[in-house]
């Protein structure tokens, strides 16, 4: 494959998976390496979720919170520190990765509203010369057509015990107990959900990544790239 060309034509890896399978960080590090774009389509869910708190929008008002995904003004940069979440051109912190905010995004995108008017934004990313899409249904609605897609999971323990310990590394309050029933609840309402469930596309490569560290996990989602764009 001639990587190159419009933006149309441009090369896309998608990565689905639940919270706490690693996707963040390997799609990030995986972009990084191929010097390909990166698409955070949970951040843009997550910037529903607080651009609704900040403005008073209910959860459960569709209309008004496709309103605010329509609108949202959000861009992604990658540098030596990893990933800057801009919002309105102000960047976005610890709020944007809190479990409130985690939650709330769980539930806006449950709503087939708030996804159609996200669907094209996330498709713009798409750009010379490849595009790296993180999400949960990268590989199966935004890119059903992208070259790679791997679906990367873990085992409940190790995905509890990831998001514990990034969310202790930002100084962000957190106990075990609550992020464990908190990831069944996501993880349920994710896979269930009339729009866009949680599942992995027919053709995507399954990756468990329970047993890997972040250097395996990642040379493992660049050997099926390497494999699939030779």
């Amino acid at each position: 494959m001639t990587i190159g060309g419009s933006q149309a034509d441009a090369p896309v890896v998608a990565i689905d998976g639940p919270s706490g399978s690693g996707k963040g960080t390997i799609s990030q590090l995986l972009a990084a390496r191929l010097g390909w774009h990166y698409l955070d389509s949970g951040a843009l869910y997550r910037l529903t979720a607080l651009a609704a708190a900040r403005h008073g929008v209910a959860l459960d008002d569709a209309a008004g919170l496709a309103r605010l995904a329509a609108a949202l003004d959000v861009r992604f940069e990658i540098d030596g520190d990893g990933e800057r979440t801009l919002l309105d051109g102000a960047p976005v912190g610890s709020e944007l990765r809190s479990e409130t905010t985690g939650d709330g995004a769980s539930r806006v995108a449950a709503l087939p509203e708030v996804r159609a008017a996200l669907l094209g934004r996330q498709r713009a990313f798409r750009d010379t010369p490849g595009l790296v899409a993180d999400g949960r249904d990268m590989g199966t609605v935004v890119f059903p057509s992208a070259e790679i897609k791997i679906f990367l999971t873990a085992s409940p323990e190790a995905r509890v015990e990831r998001r514990y310990k990034q969310l202790k590394e930002k100084g962000i309050d957190a106990n075990l107990a609550g992020l464990s029933e908190e990831l069944a609840e996501r993880d349920r309402r994710d896979s269930e959900r009339d729009a866009a469930p949680l599942r992995p596309a027919s053709d995507a490569v399954v990756v468990d990544s329970t047993a890997l560290d972040i250097a395996a996990c990642l040379d493992r989602c660049l050997e099926i790239v390497r494999q699939r764009l030779s």
